[in-house]
């Protein structure tokens, strides 16, 4: 188990990469690269290994918790939008496609008896599971939040809340990765710092090893089929409804037709309510123009080489924009029908990091134009923020990488 070069101590890094999720898989390979070690535990609410994906082996935070009890211990949450997940959400993600309907249909016993339902499900006596209670580990040395999300927190229910906000209080550092999350955590009486997503360091970090992914067949079959380029699209399942799809199809006809580049459909996630090869298709069989393809690798390697050679991303994945942003590429995220009023983690990220006027979101049958403007945007604007991001996360780590080296 890892230890604290100095002083021996027990590092953990926690977080939801226990299910197949673009950005929650990236998390941990970048706090491992920004610290000198190489043999950390990696936690998450269940045990899993998601290492064929190019995720880590991952053991449950509960049986960690139980094996370290009595012994000093730093642990860092490694990101993304952790505050509002609640446990009865986190056990559908983290079910099996066989599992999914019971899953769904254990809201009823959730709701009876929340938190022993939790504890029952995961070990872990909480509303909000991927935040830990200080007791959990009484002896911890560090307890940090780096670049957490929250940004719908405030219409979570009272007692979520007020859970969040005391686990919070009792940890040494909390970073958030947008200003809504800080101004509702401010308004809470957290102290909190703005840092970046931790996915703005993969260009930084493995560019090179996600460039070399294009001699990989998955990348390189997709390179040969479009030598004038395309476009690197996905949405998450919600968006499968019949006129959504119709609508999106439409769209993509439109741009294909207009730029002459090629489109690539492809998966952020596979867990249950992220993305789903079905939808695409169903989009695929009511396009017209022949320059689609449906890329199926779930490696987080080969979905980076995938943006990274791209054109211009377009999606619903907040971790599709960030890797687009962080090999300076055009980009553009896509608002569900139903969301198109209300505050996300994309629109709060792009407001809080992009400069005025880079493309944030559009509806979807805003999607053409969407791509169409992205396309126009400054390259040299593109690698500004890439740049400054990389910049602004070294700097908001260094007060963890502080109290660790």
């Amino acid at each position: 188990m890892p230890r604290d070069a100095a002083t021996g101590i027990r590092t953990v890094l926690f977080g939801a990469f226990d299910r197949h999720n673009f950005g929650d898989l990236l998390f941990p390979h970048v706090i491992a690269r920004m610290l000198p070690r190489n043999d950390w535990l990696f936690a998450g609410l269940v045990r899993r290994d998601l290492r064929a994906h190019g995720g880590h082996q991952v053991s449950a935070i509960a049986e960690v918790a139980k094996s370290l009890r009595e012994r000093p211990v730093n642990i860092i949450h490694v990101g993304g939008e952790l505050l509002t997940c609640d446990a009865w959400e986190a056990a559908v993600m983290l079910s099996r496609r066989d599992q999914l309907q019971e899953a769904i249909a254990g809201f009823a016993d959730w709701r009876q008896d929340r938190l022993a339902w939790a504890r029952d499900k995961f070990g872990v006596a909480a509303l909000a599971p991927y935040t830990l209670a200080p007791e959990s580990f009484p002896q911890a040395a560090h307890l940090f939040y780096n670049a957490v999300g929250g940004v719908e927190l405030n219409v979570r229910d009272p007692a979520m809340r007020a859970e969040v906000v005391a686990h919070l209080n009792a940890a040494d550092d909390v970073s958030v990765r947008d200003t809504q999350t800080k101004a509702l955590l401010d308004a809470s009486g957290i102290a909190t710092r703005l840092v970046p997503d931790p996915a703005v360091m993969v260009a930084e970090l493995f560019g090179t090893k996600i460039r070399r992914r294009a001699a990989h067949r998955a990348i390189s079959q997709i390179l040969n089929a479009f030598p004038q380029q395309y476009i690197a699209v996905q949405f998450s399942a919600d968006f499968g409804d019949d006129e959504t799809l119709c609508e999106i199809a439409a769209q993509l006809d439109r741009i294909v037709i207009s730029s002459g580049l090629g489109v690539v459909l492809f998966r952020a996630g596979a867990a249950p309510w992220h993305d789903d090869l079905v939808c695409y298709r169903r989009i695929l069989a009511r396009m017209r123009a022949p320059s689609v393809k449906i890329f199926t690798s779930l490696n987080i390697w080969d979905i980076c080489a995938l943006i990274a050679h791209s054109r211009v991303y377009c999606g619903s994945s907040l971790h599709g924009r960030i890797v687009a942003m962080a090999f300076a590429l055009p980009r553009v995220n896509v608002r569900h029908p139903e969301r198109a009023t209300h505050p996300t983690k994309q629109t709060a990220f792009a407001a809080t990091w992009e400069e005025a006027g880079t493309p944030a979101t559009v509806e979807v049958r805003e999607i053409a134009d969407g791509i169409r403007d992205a396309l126009t945007d400054d390259r040299a604007r593109l690698q500004r923020t890439a740049e400054k991001l990389v910049t602004r996360f070294r700097d908001g780590f260094d007060p963890i990488r502080a109290k660790l080296c």
